[in-house]
């Protein structure tokens, strides 16, 4: 497709005075007849006009392959414009021509031998994008001719043909000694084919990581190190990527190759100084550090990633998601660069985020000041999300810098004062920290904490209010009262509260046993008897055995001093780090996970590791690199990390846990079968939506691509059948609680016994009563509307939710959506009307009995366009001819 691209674009320089426009307009009918005529006219102009309009029926998707061999009969020309118009034909269509593709293959070998350089590349690169079998054999001779070219243009366009035949075929290069003279290449006289080469040895090596294609010695970078210089900015940064790859003899040569990246710092590609960042900060681990150059280094690294910030907003996130990385292994770099993190009030919220997050990084007790003062600003904001984080990060100065933990305590308690709801609630949250770090010294503050008690309503906030008056109960004199208040609706409570609950008033009974005994049963009946959790019924358990058995041992237990919070509670594990360091500039610093985790089939990912640290074998803790990561390793055993991301992630809103073995299927029961009933419930998986998750998720059988023909696609047709409905997507928020006065809804759509049905949970978080619902839906693709009226039965109370389950049926009015399965909703109460919009998955509205005539399906399928056609590989298919036969009959009824 690039190379279609590529073409096109190069097309432009020879297009007519005219526009081109033309050739997309035609509507006759009987159009191939006139065009298989027009290219077999005697004239050269007539014959160019008719392969032009091939060309523009083929880019808007007509099928024209009918036309293949009148279109490869306009070969034999010297005319350039018409023979990549030709070359451009051929490559979309040989695949599904592949017999009629050989009949190309002497005008290939002829052209690679033309005068014209053009002509040769021309003809080597298009015969590189014929992914066909049969043809590549024809490719070799050509191939070799054009590497040993005299011309750089030729050589440059041979290299990466050398890339491509060995992923259609690499035994084949390798027997040709192609690889070989690749590597020749990377001491040509011509940057570009050096840059050409080592991009084309690189792509090889990642999917034979134990080749050692790439054998760098001090000779080979420094032709690297030589061509850089001259090359392209895409070339420097295949360069680069290989440079990184290099561990250097000695200190000396480090500081050699650093001397001649550097300049590669001021490009005006970010990619470019991305990748020059990378080989810098990888081989300044082998730097002393009480080296004049090393500071001088550190010194020329902060400019280019300031300027990086100047960019536009997607650019800005893709540095500073890479300088969150560099800042967390060498904070020295940026460490005056404090203003530069500062947020703008036009600054996208996902770049505020991240900017908030490298602030914290960045504060000392030199900056904390500024940095305070900074964040008080950004609190009284109206950006509710970005509050609640600036009102954390005040927290996390607290704790990271002991000097100002006053300053930060004065700051969150005027914020308090503010009385604005969600402020007070992410206050009290980092003021528990703020007690878990600094104990018995900010207690004086538990009193203007107690009075805005009534006004929590989330859960993270009503847990910390009870842990703290359940740690600090001997000095609140009615913290009995207290925690009644919150045992009146126990059950309404999350799990969060429930177990902070129980604790407080054991911790409670423990200091005061004789006031509190009835408040303790009750609690201990709640947890044990009337709940259906299990962590909290153990809990209750373990508490009840130990008061009763022996109250000394609960006090120790209970009571014990507790572990300081960590000041740092959200690095990257030092191990995870360097390997993210090693792999700045890509995708993986941007997700802050490995290549492994997210790569499908990622056989040539490899592991990779920082000079310094490369004899530290699996050890989780590094060794002292004078880095912040070492010092994050050495800390003592007793401080541990604080509850939760204070930052969270941009790119880490799922909840599922890590992986480092790449993305795991939904559980699905129809994942676990061998083969997928063609038009069963597997059709799920095959339209995306059905499944919620994205490309990248779905398993590496289903992605492989296949050669084969339709033939195949019936043969699909056996194999272990799914459940219908077996699957339905997991519920999310579609309508906030902040944008409808309270009500909160999520929802998910499943097909249950033939029933399309709408499943919500209707959640109240306001401090007021919601009765009288109702729903309705606007015009839509699919004509979905509600079957039946929203049973809400009883009036929905405050901090409670409902399950809800509306079936739908699709006689409503229809409208086409963009995209086509949007659904605008309205939802009614006594509180006032809400509107939101939600996607629903394509699979629900496929019927469960949906046979066909195979005639009807054949027809069907040939008129689906076949630039929409995906091809998948299922793998250890275990089938008997009987089953097929029967599943072949049932598909079509």
């Amino acid at each position: 497709m690039q190379e279609w691209a590529n073409q096109l674009c190069e097309n432009r320089q020879f297009g007519s005075k005219m526009t081109d426009s033309k050739y997309f307009t035609t509507t006759k009918k009987g159009e191939i007849f006139e065009l298989k005529a027009e290219l077999n006219s005697d004239k050269k102009e007539k014959k160019k006009e008719a392969v032009k309009k091939v060309i523009a029926s083929m880019t808007v998707g007509k099928d024209v392959s009918a036309l293949f061999p009148d279109v490869v009969n306009c070969m034999q020309t010297d005319n350039l414009e018409l023979k990549k118009l030709v070359y451009l034909y051929l490559m979309n269509y040989a695949k599904s021509q592949p017999d009629m593709a050989i009949m190309a293959v002497n005008t290939f070998v002829k052209d690679c031998e033309d005068p014209n350089p053009l002509i040769r590349a021309l003809a080597v690169r298009t015969m590189g994008c014929i992914r066909v079998d049969k043809i590549t054999e024809y490719l070799c001779e050509p191939l070799r001719k054009c590497l040993k070219d005299e011309d750089p243009y030729v050589r440059k366009t041979a290299a990466v043909c050398v890339a491509k035949l060995h992923d259609i075929n690499a035994q084949l290069v390798e027997d040709q000694g192609f690889l070989d003279t690749l590597k020749d290449l990377i001491s040509d006289s011509n940057p570009m084919v050096v840059a050409n080469a080592v991009a084309a040895l690189s792509e090889i090596a990642e999917s034979h990581p134990n080749s050692n294609l790439l054998d760098l010695n001090p000779q080979t970078i420094n032709k690297l190190l030589t061509a850089l210089n001259e090359c392209t900015e895409w070339g420097q940064i295949f360069i680069l990527d290989c440079l990184a790859n290099y561990t250097p003899r000695d200190d000396r040569e480090s500081q050699s190759i650093c001397e001649r990246v550097t300049p590669r710092l001021s490009h005006a590609n970010s990619a470019v100084v991305l990748s020059a960042v990378k080989v810098l900060m990888k081989f300044m681990e082998m730097l002393p550090k009480d080296l004049d150059y090393y500071g001088t280094l550190l010194k020329k690294l902060a400019p280019p990633l300031v300027t990086l910030l100047s960019a536009e907003p997607e650019l800005q996130y893709v540095a500073l998601r890479n300088i969150n990385l560099i800042v967390q292994r060498r904070p020295e770099i940026l460490k005056h660069e404090m203003k530069v993190f500062f947020v703008k009030y036009n600054d996208p919220i996902y770049v505020k985020l991240e900017k908030l997050d490298i602030m914290i990084r960045l504060a000392s007790q030199a900056n904390i000041a500024q940095v305070l003062a900074e964040l008080k600003e950004y609190a009284t904001e109206v950006d509710v999300d970005f509050v609640r984080k600036a009102v954390r990060a005040i927290g996390r100065c607290a704790i990271k810098v002991e000097q100002s933990a006053e300053r930060c305590v004065s700051t969150l308690l005027d914020l308090i004062q503010t009385k604005v709801n969600y402020v007070v609630q992410e206050a009290i949250v980092v003021i528990k920290d703020i007690f878990r770090k600094y104990p018995n010294k900010y207690e004086s503050v538990i009193a203007t904490l107690c009075e805005n008690l009534d006004s929590l309503d989330e859960p993270e906030a009503r847990a910390a209010m009870i842990w703290i008056v359940g740690e600090y109960a001997e000095r609140i004199d009615n913290a009995d009262e207290l925690l009644e208040s919150f045992l009146e609706g126990f059950h309404d409570e999350s799990t969060q509260v429930q177990l902070q609950l129980l604790t407080a008033i054991v911790k409670l009974f423990l200091k005061k046993p004789t006031e509190t005994q009835e408040l303790v049963q009750q609690v201990l009946s709640l947890a044990t008897q009337d709940s259906d959790n299990p962590d909290l019924r153990d809990r209750g358990y373990i508490y009840w055995r130990l008061l009763s058995t022996d109250p000394v041992a609960a006090k120790e237990v209970v009571l014990a001093e507790k572990p300081l919070i960590s000041e740092e509670t959200d690095l990257i594990e030092p191990t995870l780090l360097e390997e993210l360091i090693c792999h700045i500039g890509t995708l993986a610093s941007v997700y802050h996970k490995p290549p492994s985790a997210f790569v499908e089939g990622s056989r040539g990912v490899q592991h990779k590791r920082l000079p310094g640290s490369a004899g530290s074998g699996e050890s989780v803790e590094s060794p002292d690199t004078g880095s912040t990561a070492a010092a994050v390793s050495e800390a003592p055993p007793a401080v541990i990390p604080s509850q939760g991301d204070l930052l969270g992630d941009l790119l880490n809103l799922d909840l599922t846990p890590p992986t480092t073995t790449g993305p795991i299927p939904p559980p699905s029961s129809g994942m676990q079968m061998g083969a997928m009933d063609l038009l069963g419930g597997g059709l799920d998986s095959l339209m995306g939506t059905g499944f919620g998750v994205p490309p990248a998720a779905m398993p590496a059988s289903f992605s492989a691509p296949v050669s084969s023909g339709l033939d195949d696609l019936f043969d699909l047709g056996g194999g272990v059948g799914m459940p219908m409905g077996a699957y339905s997507p997991p519920k999310t928020v579609w309508l906030p609680a902040m944008k409808a006065k309270g009500l909160e809804i999520s929802g998910t759509f499943a097909r249950r016994a033939g029933v399309i049905q709408m499943e919500m949970t209707l959640t109240n978080k306001a401090m007021s009563v919601m009765t009288d619902f109702a729903i309705q839906f606007n015009r839509n693709s699919f004509g979905l509307a509600p079957a039946g009226p929203l049973q809400v039965l009883t009036p929905l109370s405050p901090n409670q939710s409902i399950e809800v389950t509306l079936p739908l049926n699709t006689v409503g009015p229809v409208m086409k959506m963009e995209p086509l399965n949007n659904l605008q909703v309205a939802v009614k109460n006594n509180i006032d009307v809400f509107y939101f919009s939600c996607q629903y998955p394509i699979s629900m509205l496929f019927v469960e009995d949906g046979k066909m005539e195979r005639q009807v399906f054949l027809a069907t399928w040939k008129d689906i366009p076949n630039e929409n056609e995906s091809q998948f590989q299922i793998k250890d298919c275990h089938l008997n001819s009987g089953e097929i036969k029967r599943q072949r009959s049932s598909l079509f009824g």
